[in-house]
């Protein structure tokens, strides 16, 4: 993204967490649980999907998700229970460069916010893991509201919590398609790729 700072008149700044401040990945749990990485690439692509996950970050309680996948693939039950038991080895610690992004900006004293399809149960097990979680002024968790990105109500709830401008916000996702939901309801987006990718655009945009 390449705009000029005049086009933007940027006073806050969302974040969303997975892979943009904090590592997270499945494969960092079951690759201690497979022998075989197709093996477990079949499972990840089939079982315990992205699409089933993400119910968990609309609201659904993970004892409802794991009893119902278990009764759909039996075989699988113990592999999927460490889905939900073991989730926190899933956590491959924090994205230092964005961190250091993010303490800029907290030094700078721009507003801070955080907008994350995450569970409600599992959240605070990452918020006491990753000191940073704290420098935030407010977080929307998906799981709390039941609602997810690129769902534009979330985006909207987070705007009307905190009393936020849509054109005077920047919202960084990894995620093209909440980039784009963002989009639609007015605030400016950036698809995260890497720190240094990110920091080009907040100093395009007059943040940094």
């Amino acid at each position: 993204m390449n705009l000029p700072a005049s086009h933007v008149q940027t006073k806050t700044i969302v974040f969303d967490f997975g892979n943009v401040l904090i590592n997270w990945n499945p494969r960092n749990l079951y690759r201690k649980l497979f022998a075989d990485p197709a093996e477990m690439e079949h499972f990840l692509a089939h079982v315990c999907t992205a699409e089933w996950n993400l119910e968990q970050d609309r609201g659904r309680s993970w004892a409802d998700a794991v009893k119902l996948l278990c009764a759909q693939h039996p075989a699988w039950a113990q592999l999927i229970s460490a889905y939900a038991t073991r989730w926190q080895e899933m956590l491959d610690g924090p994205i230092q460069g964005t961190v250091e992004i993010l303490r800029e900006l907290k030094i700078a004293g721009r507003p801070l916010y955080g907008l994350t399809n995450w569970s409600a149960e599992t959240f605070p097990i990452a918020r006491k893991s990753f000191e940073f979680l704290d420098w935030f002024d407010g977080i929307v968790v998906s799981g709390d509201v039941k609602l997810a990105k690129p769902d534009a109500r979330i985006y909207r709830h987070l705007l009307d919590t905190y009393g936020l401008t849509a054109n005077e916000t920047v919202f960084i996702d990894d995620s093209r398609a909440n980039v784009e939901g963002a989009k639609a309801v007015g605030i400016t987006a950036l698809h995260f790729s890497s720190p240094a990718a990110l920091r080009r655009d907040l100093t395009a945009l007059g943040v940094l």
